[in-house]
């Protein structure tokens, strides 16, 4: 069973009727009379006390132009968010992953955003996993996940004991 996601939050100021002059997208409230919280800090249960987000890229590293391609996509990273922390690269499965992987975290919801636009561009042949760390590293890879480009299994019993 799901919370409803209106929980916690005032529904007591009525949403504005019709539409922008687009005829498409609905009125929103005042952007200057309201400002979600979620720009500056992750909602609850998403622990940002270490890092908020895990972004798995993984890799192909039996198809040399792939493998060539992370290792540019990784100094690129580097070069270009420094003040992410950036793990080293891993040749074989480790963990739960089930091919060569390199690690990126995010701290704050504006390092989530900026990262996920730029793997939109950048990804190439590579995957991404991204999930968010609560206290259920099972749940955070799986129920919580979400994949960019094409999903990988995981060895999910490895999770389950975490």
């Amino acid at each position: 069973m799901f919370s409803s996601p209106l929980t916690s939050i005032d529904t007591s100021i009525p949403l504005p009727t019709g539409t922008n002059s687009d005829g498409k997208s609905l009125k929103n409230l005042d952007p200057g009379s309201y400002r979600s919280g979620t720009y500056d800090h992750f909602p609850t249960p998403i622990d940002e006390r270490n890092n908020a987000f895990d972004f798995h890229i993984y890799y192909m590293p039996s198809v040399p132009a792939h493998a060539q391609y992370a290792r540019e996509l990784h100094e690129r990273i580097r070069r270009e968010f420094p003040e992410l922390r950036i793990y080293k690269f891993w040749e074989n499965p480790v963990g739960p992953h089930p091919t060569a992987i390199f690690e990126v975290n995010t701290f704050s919801p504006h390092q989530t955003g900026a990262l996920f636009g730029f793997l939109t561009v950048f990804r190439g042949p590579c995957s991404v996993l991204i999930h968010p760390n609560t206290d259920n590293a099972h749940k955070d890879h799986t129920e919580l996940a979400t994949w960019m480009g094409k999903p990988w299994p995981l060895n999910e019993d490895m999770l389950k004991g975490e």
